[in-house]
């Protein structure tokens, strides 16, 4: 179960840098970073399939994907404070909170 975890949050590094990591090189060719991002996502799938094969032992697909939803989001909060040097708004912090209580639901017996 907690490799299941360790593996989502290694895959949605990747799965950031490979959507959102080119923003950063905006005067960068569009085929360039396609090319790019396509090479970081196949690392992003190296572990996210292993995430989700292992992880249905333990888990719903249902709660898989809202377990990896808030996975992303977590990921993406700190990528979009710390390299793309964007504030975290208030609407953020309850975005977030609406995800955990998600997680709460779709984890309830």
């Amino acid at each position: 179960m907690y490799w299941t975890i360790l593996l989502l949050f290694i895959s949605n590094i990747f799965m950031t840098f490979a959507w959102y990591g080119h923003l950063k090189f905006k005067s960068a060719s569009l085929l360039i970073v396609i090319l790019c991002s396509w090479g970081i996502a196949f690392f992003e799938y190296i572990f996210q399939v292993p995430a989700n094969r292992i992880g249905s032992n333990y888990f719903t697909t249902a709660q898989l994907k809202i377990l990896q939803e808030v996975i992303t989001l977590i990921v993406f909060s700190l990528f979009t404070i710390f390299y793309l040097k964007e504030r975290f708004t208030w609407n953020y912090v309850f975005a977030f909170l609406c995800m955990v209580g998600a997680v709460f639901f779709v984890f309830k017996g």
